[in-house]
């Protein structure tokens, strides 16, 4: 019961940040640190061990952190992109944080080219601004789908 509560809260949570990235290009720190702190009760709800699991995706969060703030760092990514992607990669396992990453790249990427696109359509000028909160919340929801589907075919 309290797995499927954390879910829900997580993809509401999700679907709440891609609709508010759209509109202000930002991603609240308050938001990050909600879907960090509830990863841990997530965890117990689960029967998650700490040795080594937990501890393995406190470890893949740090790695998913620093490799996409040298995207944040070239000016690809907003900071919220980044710290969001890393808090969720709190709550999925190795195998699920890769199909994440490779999901939210291939949503990011045909996102940016709508965006790209729309921005020439319009013949603005400068940066093209993408919300990548929506790629990063598509790479989640995947997962939570995939997770919840696996759930009833077992």
């Amino acid at each position: 019961m309290l797995t499927d509560f954390l879910t829900g809260a997580l993809a509401l949570i999700l679907i709440w940040a891609a609709w508010r990235d759209t509109r202000t290009f930002t991603i609240e720190n308050r938001l990050v640190v909600i879907v960090a702190l509830m990863a841990p009760l997530f965890w117990w709800s689960v029967g998650l061990p700490v040795w080594p699991d937990a501890m393995m995706r406190i470890g893949i969060a740090l790695l998913v952190f620093f490799v996409l703030f040298g995207a944040f760092a070239v000016g690809m990514m907003g900071g919220g992109d980044v710290k969001l992607a890393a808090a969720l990669a709190l709550w999925f396992s190795p195998v699920g944080n890769l199909r994440f990453l490779v999901i939210m790249s291939i949503a990011g990427g045909i996102l940016t080219l709508i965006y790209w696109a729309r921005h020439k359509s319009l013949k603005k000028e400068g940066k093209v601004k993408v919300p990548y909160g929506v790629a990063i919340a598509i790479g989640a929801l995947w997962n939570l789908a995939q997770r919840f589907f696996n759930q009833f075919a077992g």
